[in-house]
């Protein structure tokens, strides 16, 4: 079975689909990385949201960012593929549906990402560069990487 990536603004959400994604959030960021933090941030609403759906249930998401919202170029991050699913390399389809998604919606090719460093390797993969010192965000360590 095939994921389904679907682009949406925060209006376009459901109450069904941002509970989803609410829910996925908080299994991976908050309960698997045992990381605690304040999820839901005051950006969603400003965000592009990344759906990626797979029998009718959201496995993959990310939320995307025009410049200057987040860093001065588009962004995407919140990056999140279900456990179960991972082993299909779900991961590398949500992160070319994301830049395509900038690169239509904002019409830029640079991307600018905050990136957990234990996956720099699979973000090199997708044309991403690492960019200053490793620093911690919410207790992990992130380094900035970018995409021209």
């Amino acid at each position: 079975m095939l994921v389904k990536f679907v682009v949406k603004n925060f209006k376009e959400l459901t109450a069904s689909e941002l509970y989803d994604i609410l829910q996925l959030r908080s299994e991976v960021f908050v309960v698997e990385q045992d990381c605690v933090y304040q999820d839901i941030d005051g950006k969603d609403d400003i965000a592009l949201h990344v759906l990626g759906i797979k029998n009718n249930k959201i496995i993959a998401y990310t939320r995307l960012f025009d410049g200057n919202q987040y860093f001065d170029t588009p962004s995407f991050g919140r990056v999140i593929v279900a456990k179960s699913e991972r082993k299909f390399g779900y991961g590398h389809d949500l992160i070319k549906s994301s830049i395509e998604a900038i690169y239509s919606n904002f019409n830029t090719k640079k991307i600018t990402i905050s990136a957990q460093t234990y996956l720099q390797k699979f973000y090199k993969s997708h044309g991403f560069e690492p960019i200053g010192e490793e620093y911690l965000e919410d207790g992990i360590p992130h380094i900035k990487m970018i995409m021209n």
